[in-house]
């Protein structure tokens, strides 16, 4: 039997590269976006051009009220598309930014931020485990900046922080399952993220990246590879751990 992933955020940056390369390794999929349908539908094609199948569903990962309808949307095309009642994999990708140093950043900054990349990962997992099937796995996606600071990340990083400890406590509660969860935390990339502000600006980028061992910023499929590496028969032996795909940021 095919394996089925579900990854949210899947249209652009970090979470399309993840969906065509998990693709590329012979799974099929069910991917989030929030707005542009369009980019979803052109990643439907690519991956359906690999072989696999594809279903794209709309998702606010911060709408914690819409995740039983959405709970329900997805077992109705698990039964549809695979004739299946679970799935293997969850990648818990979508995200947003909204960078503002510690004095500057508002309660609705804050609580936005709180809702897509922490509560909203919380709660949307809790309702998709009961069908994530046993011996499957979890990856939330952190940042680097868990690990080294950065101008205006102080509440972007605090939230992805909890993430990483909810990662360690799912691994346990899990474990009885045969569910390896996993996080990983890219470092600077080249993406759309945040208005495209490390891809657009050269200066930036060539700063970022002599902050690395390996002399640059990370590209999409960086950080694509690593988790379709977490997916894969060979590391389900990894658990409750932190990856950091960051070209060795700051070593």
């Amino acid at each position: 039997m095919g394996k089925i992933a579900i990854v949210t955020g899947g249209n652009r940056g970090l979470g399309r590269d993840a969906v065509v390369r998990i693709a590329e390794d012979g799974t099929d999929l069910i991917f989030t976006y929030r707005t542009h349908p369009e980019e979803a539908q052109e990643v439907v094609a690519v991956v359906e051009k690999l072989g696999r199948v594809a279903v794209a569903l709309r998702l606010d990962a911060g709408d914690i009220g819409s995740f039983e309808g959405f709970a329900e949307q997805v077992r109705g095309v698990l039964k549809e598309r695979w004739g299946r009642e679970d799935f293997d994999f969850l990648v818990n990708n979508a995200g947003l930014s909204a960078p503002a140093s510690f004095m500057e950043t508002t309660e609705e900054a804050f609580d936005l931020l709180m809702g897509v990349h922490f509560k909203g990962v919380y709660f949307l997992t809790q309702k998709l485990v009961p069908n994530l099937a046993d011996g499957g796995r979890i990856i939330n996606i952190s940042t680097g900046l868990t690990r080294f600071t950065g101008p205006g990340g102080a509440a972007y990083a605090s939230m992805k922080g909890a993430v990483e400890v909810l990662t360690r406590y799912l691994a346990k509660e899990l474990g009885p399952r045969g569910i390896s969860v996993n996080t990983v935390a890219p470092g600077p990339v080249a993406t759309d993220f945040g208005g495209g502000r490390i891809r657009d600006n050269e200066e930036l980028k060539a700063m970022l990246g002599s902050q690395t061992a390996l002399g640059r910023v990370g590209q999409p499929e960086d950080i694509g590879g690593v988790i379709a590496a977490l997916l894969s028969p060979n590391t389900g032996w990894v658990t409750g751990q932190r990856v950091e795909a960051s070209g060795g940021t700051f070593l």
